[in-house]
């Protein structure tokens, strides 16, 4: 396996140049793989200590479930994903992460953890940049649900999940493969399945993008980039390798 082919090496590819020595500490961290069932958590709420995981293939979802029930999605994870940083460092998880279909995973622990970032602090250096650039799409999830409107924030996501697939080659250049329910992207969201699939047909009747069997089409890119006021800096995925 050409590991710098892998979802994490392409991600990790965008801000460093992989020696063949950091090649081989990264493939040291693809080296315990598990495969998890859909619906099946693969880290939860109230878990102490225990391994983060290196998405290889599959969709899943990091959310929090309140004491009524509700469920608030906090992120969609793509593959090359790192999951459960903080679930192996704090005390206790507090969240859960699901795939939201079969899934495969690499699992790590923090002793693997810590002797990569012994042996390459550049490594160290790409996993803070990574870690860093999942808190931007924290925090402009939280500008969308307290500030845009649910078209703008249906947009905007759509938008931001082609631009994560495209930097792991999972995109062509005016679709994608989506399989997020309209629950899932409620949940998400904080709008109802019914108003999601209202929006979906608002954004397909104005000829900006359809959503449709398990497939994301763009018809107007520019036009869905203007509605939304999508800026991709927050992603920072055009930036300054390390050599």
């Amino acid at each position: 396996m050409n590991v710098t082919q892998t979802p994490f090496g392409l991600k990790l590819g965008a801000f460093m140049n992989l020696t063949v020595e950091e090649s081989a500490e990264l493939s040291q961290l693809h080296s315990r793989r598990k495969k998890f069932a859909h619906g099946t958590d693969m880290i939860y709420q109230g878990q102490p200590k225990q391994a983060a995981y290196v998405l290889a293939s599959g969709w899943a979802c990091s959310y929090r479930l309140l004491s009524g029930g509700e469920r608030q999605i906090i992120s969609f994870n793509i593959p090359g994903d790192f999951l459960g940083m903080r679930s192996m460092m704090a005390h206790n998880t507090d969240h859960n992460i699901e795939p939201v279909t079969r899934a495969e995973a690499s699992e790590v622990l923090a002793a693997d953890l810590s002797q990569t970032f012994k042996n390459s602090p550049r490594f160290t250096a790409a996993m803070l940049w990574a870690i860093s650039r999942d808190e931007a799409i924290l925090m402009e999830h939280l500008v969308g649900i307290g500030r845009r409107d649910a078209k703008e924030r249906t947009a905007h996501l759509l938008l931001e999940l082609h631009a994560r697939l495209k930097l792991v080659k999972m995109t062509s250049s005016s679709s994608f493969a989506c399989p997020l329910t309209q629950y899932l992207l409620g949940d998400a969201l904080g709008l109802s399945a019914v108003h999601v699939n209202r929006v979906l047909r608002e954004l397909r009747e104005d000829g900006l993008v359809t959503f449709q069997h398990g497939e994301v089409e763009f018809q107007d890119l520019k036009g869905l980039i203007a509605l939304a006021d999508f800026d991709s800096d927050y992603l920072d995925q055009n930036g300054v390798l390390l050599n």
